[in-house]
């Protein structure tokens, strides 16, 4: 696929001077590197619902277990101002093939995980959700979504940019009429991306779709995209990735010969150790698929999931 996937992204982290001190959270990462491959639309919610550039600070205040968006020195509830413009931007969003968004860690209106929320007596936990945040994936339900501070862990930085790909590839399936065989294709060719995250939701969904027949399309379509983004939201561990690589490697037990098994079987314990990276293994599987033109193999996409230059599989 030549097009970019589309993802959504906290304006600030794109370089842009929208904070509420007039300053940006500039990602070297995600505006320099990630960038080349996915197109980015920025989102700024503090600033797209009419707060000044620059403005006093927000935080989230918890009054009698209602969390409300207030500035921090005046005590200013900005809850209803930004209740009033989120639906629009939400359907805004739906109209576009959003892969995926990316969130400003610890933003009382864009944070995703653990924002601080302050209680009227006194005291903070760090158990808040900004409002946005929540806002995007309450109505999006199945949108891969992280936070910039998150994507620094290798593991999960390389599950989130997968599951963006992931759902370009299902934009696709989506495209024109809705037919089981478009199912059947997709299940079929990410067979061994979902073996790597959860086995038993590959075997759930191959059982499902062979009854597939029985319910409305529509229906086929959601439940199965539904259970399998939710499988793919689990890391792929050195174990179940093992597993995956063993599996692959038996379609060439005929073509090989007993020193490149070896040589194969020994790379694939290697990865189990932690001693060399997935892409290792990974890369001479593929110099197999090219050589002998295994044309299964040939439509995995757990062996090209995602752009070979953001080296996703080259951490041990």
């Amino acid at each position: 696929m030549n097009e970019k996937p589309l993802v959504g992204i906290s304006t600030c982290l794109l370089g842009e001077n929208v904070r509420y001190d007039g300053g940006h959270k500039l990602n070297h990462y995600l505006r320099d590197v990630l960038g080349r491959y996915v197109g980015f639309f920025p989102v700024c919610p503090e600033v797209e619902c009419g707060m000044s550039i620059p403005r006093e600070a927000l935080r989230l205040v918890d009054i009698d277990g209602d969390i409300r968006l207030m500035t921090q020195k005046t005590k200013k509830d900005m809850t209803s101002q930004m209740a009033k413009w989120m639906p629009q931007k939400l359907f805004e969003l739906s109209d576009m093939p959003l892969c995926g968004f990316i969130f400003k860690s610890k933003s009382p209106s864009s944070g995703l995980k653990g924002v601080k929320v302050y209680k009227q007596n006194g005291g903070v936990t760090k158990n808040g959700v900004g409002i946005f945040a929540k806002g995007v994936t309450g109505f999006f339900p199945f949108l891969p979504v992280e936070e910039d501070g998150r994507l620094n862990d290798s593991s999960l930085r390389e599950n989130f940019i997968e599951r963006i790909f992931v759902m370009q590839r299902w934009y696709k399936v989506n495209e024109g009429r809705k037919l089981l065989v478009k199912i059947m294709d997709f299940h079929t060719g990410h067979k061994y991306i979902l073996m790597a995250h959860c086995p038993k939701t590959l075997k759930e969904l191959g059982a499902f779709i062979a009854d597939g027949k029985m319910h409305p399309i529509n229906d086929v379509y959601e439940e199965y995209f539904g259970k399998f983004i939710i499988a793919l939201g689990k890391i792929a561990t050195v174990q179940k990735n093992t597993n995956v690589l063993l599996h692959i490697m038996g379609y060439f037990k005929k073509n090989l010969t007993k020193d490149e098994k070896e040589e194969l079987k020994s790379l694939i314990d290697n990865y189990y150790k932690k001693l060399v990276p997935l892409i290792v293994p990974i890369t001479l599987l593929n110099h197999y698929v090219r050589k002998y033109k295994n044309p299964y193999l040939e439509q995995q996409f757990y062996l090209n999931p995602h752009p070979m230059e953001l080296m996703l599989r080259n951490h041990v």
